[in-house]
């Protein structure tokens, strides 16, 4: 009787440490996705939201479909831009968030 309560005891710790370890594993898992693909998307999308609202006229830029042009004019308003496109200067007004791309470097003070 007595061989009976341990053997019952001690697989209870064994399951209880084995549940235990398996909690262990999944918070460990949740960690490596989270620096292998959260975190790296969010500091690509914080780069490009910067990208967008740093766009100034004149700025050389690609859109998401591939249509490149030069800025014209920006309205703060509708959060929209007029850009330049070809030889025949036509011109298309476009949402700030479909620029994929600004070609254009500037020249940023070093602090």
């Amino acid at each position: 009787m007595n061989s009976s309560i341990l053997l019952s005891a001690e697989a209870g710790t064994a399951a209880g440490g084995s549940m235990w370890i398996s909690l262990a594993m999944i918070v460990v898992l949740v960690g490596v996705m989270y620096f292998v693909m959260i975190r790296p998307q969010n500091k690509r999308r914080k780069k490009e939201e910067k990208m967008r609202q740093d766009l100034q006229i004149g700025d050389e830029v690609t859109t998401i479909g591939g249509i490149m042009g030069k800025i014209v004019s920006i309205k703060e308003e509708t959060d929209s831009l007029v850009i330049e496109t070809g030889i025949d200067r036509s011109k298309i007004r476009v949402k700030r968030w479909s620029i994929a791309s600004c070609d254009t470097v500037h020249d940023t003070p070093e602090s």
